[in-house]
């Protein structure tokens, strides 16, 4: 039978996970491994931490898979593997620069551009974010970056600006960030007309690749070629001169990938096979990927100040203490909630002491979702500048260039990912997690990656895309939760009927109503398959528009169907005891937590 060993190299660890096929045909993870990363000093050596990882392997199964050489790809018997990818997001991952000439329209083309490849960008330049040129200049100078793109003006228009900025990435004279005794590449993706340019001032200084214009005509945005050359680049470019990189390039079977491009692979292709609209996160201790595929169209954004640890005091700063607040069912001090996050700062692989220390973490982890969905919202919208065509009935609805795309109404699945969410005590904790900080519309289902295979998946796919699709589907650490009811309407009074949900299988039918301020769990068994009708009341959208019933098949899973008719936004009453029973009964009833550690928190309120 076949076997796939798949690594991931992340910025703090390494893990490694070998899949082998089964005598029914579906692959499945027989061992996982994970120790740290190795390319930072005194060690700076990636290698080293990937030989570590995979004896760690070799030692759980009795397996051959290291050589003298790297990894045996030729299997023999208990020796060596089929397949070996991997992917990278160790020293910070890949670390762009991106211009533009507007900051709303080709700096943010280049920006969705740089983030769909995998990249981390550690700033937007443009002739109009507000800074001076020499401001401009010391900013490009003191980053180190592994790559930057330049795009701007549309093809046929005005040259000047595009100019500009190639005069100013000459004048800041940047190295890379690895290698600096090497030109660092710059991809330019602007105006076709300005590359004569843009080549006389930039070529004798860099490493510049030139690829179609990101944005052709105003109305049109074309981020494949910035992309693909982005990825090319990273493999053959940046990769090499990591620490010892290259030496684990001539152990894979593919070339290595940024993990965010592998995460979004597998993503695409699961969106593929369900015919689905996917909102996924992946939320870490400094950074927090948001990740959608909206009919077929990938994106993803980066929060890069909004972590679990070392950047979870910024996702107080920017929620504000007020919304923490209202999330914890008992009063707080605010100097301990202050003391408990920072410590969490210092010590950042620290885990919660007591039920309430873990309460806390998780009503943080709910705050940075809710924050890293608004930056993706701003993000992932209609093309700006783009002209619209009025007509005399539109006056009064002049809807502007620039909105968003992301309608929570339609996303059909959720996917967390992470420490926080993967290894929560309780998969209902992580369900409420996401509940409460991304708060679907609609009917949705969630799932978490309990085992963090998506990026080992989406690498896999650049080989063997039926593998990984075996594996997506067989695997099992990619957890079906439970399926989300939640009507999206006018905020009423508590207990108003806002929708009836007949749920019918096989010798089972339930008739249930959701009400507003209420959350219910049906359970229902996990391996059957139901059928689910949704009625709402008048006003009131479960998808298919305002009043219309919404027919479904929904599967069995861990919970069953989550009924939540909090509203949306979440609505908390306004007085302190009244809502420490409200949230209490939203835990009670999902059951993230022991009765008895419901009664402490019940207790501690006054409830």
């Amino acid at each position: 039978m076949r076997r796939f060993l798949a690594v991931d190299c992340g910025s703090t660890t390494t893990k490694a996970t070998l899949f082998a096929e089964q005598a029914d045909g579906a692959f499945l993870p027989v061992a996982r491994s994970e120790v740290p990363t190795t390319v930072e000093a005194p060690v700076e050596d990636v290698t080293i931490g990937v030989r570590s990882a995979l004896a760690d392997l070799e030692r759980q199964l009795g397996v051959k898979l290291l050589s003298p050489e790297g990894v045996y790809t030729v299997r023999v018997n208990d020796v060596g593997v089929d397949g070996f990818y991997a992917t990278s997001s160790a020293g910070g991952g890949l670390q762009m620069i991106v211009a533009g000439v507007m900051k709303n329209l080709t700096a943010e083309s280049a920006e969705r551009a740089a983030l769909g490849a995998g990249a981390v960008v550690v700033d937007v330049i443009a002739i109009d974010d507000g800074r001076m040129p020499h401001e401009r200049l010391e900013r490009i100078y003191e980053l180190r970056p592994d790559m930057v793109l330049i795009s701007g003006g549309v093809d046929g228009g005005n040259i000047a600006h595009v100019v500009q900025l190639g005069e100013l990435f000459f004048t800041a004279g940047i190295k890379p960030r690895f290698a600096p005794n090497t030109r660092l590449p710059v991809i330019f993706a602007g105006n076709k007309d300005a590359r004569k340019f843009i080549t006389d001032i930039l070529g004798p200084k860099v490493d510049l690749r030139i690829v179609d214009n990101l944005r052709p005509m105003m109305e049109a945005e074309n981020n494949a070629p910035a992309r693909a050359e982005i990825q090319n680049t990273f493999m053959n470019h940046v990769m090499l001169h990591a620490p010892q990189y290259r030496r684990l390039t001539e152990w894979v079977s593919k070339p290595i990938v940024p993990t965010p491009t592998a995460v979004g692979t597998a993503l695409q292709q699961l969106a593929r096979e369900r015919d689905a609209n996917i909102l996924a996160c992946d939320i870490g201790g400094a950074t927090t990927d948001v990740f959608t595929v909206i009919d077929g169209d990938f994106q993803r954004t980066v929060s890069a100040n909004l972590g679990m640890s070392y950047s979870i005091n910024n996702v107080l700063a920017q929620a504000g203490l007020t919304a923490a607040l209202n999330l914890i069912p008992f009063p707080v001090d605010e100097d301990e909630l202050q003391d408990l996050l920072s410590n969490k700062m210092t010590r950042p692989t620290s885990i919660p002491e007591t039920p309430s220390d873990l309460l806390i973490e998780q009503v943080m982890v709910r705050l940075a979702l809710r924050l890293s969905l608004r930056n993706h919202h701003e993000l992932v919208t209609e093309l700006k500048g783009v002209a619209k065509r009025r007509y005399i009935g539109d006056i009064f609805d002049q809807t502007p260039s620039g909105q968003t795309k992301l309608n929570m109404l339609g996303i059909d699945i959720i996917i967390g990912s992470g420490s926080a969410l993967s290894m929560a005590p309780r998969r209902e904790q992580a369900a409420l997690m996401l509940l409460d900080g991304f708060e679907p519309q609609g009917v949705t289902d969630l799932y978490v990656d309990s085992q963090f295979l998506l990026p080992h998946i989406g690498a896999i796919a650049g080989g063997e895309p039926a593998v990984a699709w075996n594996i997506l589907s067989n695997s099992g650490s990619i957890i079906h939760l439970g399926t989300a009811v939640v009507p999206a309407g006018p905020a009423v009074a508590k207990f108003t009927p806002l929708a009836r949900v007949d749920i019918t299988g096989d010798a089972f039918h339930r008739t249930c109503y959701i009400r507003s301020g209420e959350l219910t769990v049906v359970k229902l068994p996990e391996c059957g398959t139901y059928n689910l009708t949704a009625t709402p009341s008048s006003g009131y959208n479960l998808g298919p528009g305002a009043n219309r019933p919404l027919q479904r098949e929904v599967q069995g899973s861990l919970l069953g169907v989550i009924l939540d008719g909090r509203g949306r936004p979440l609505q908390q009453p306004n007085r302190p005891i009244e809502r420490y029973q409200h949230l209490l009964e939203a835990y009670k009833s999902i059951g993230a937590y022991s009765d008895a550690v419901i009664e402490d928190f019940s207790r501690r309120g006054g409830v």
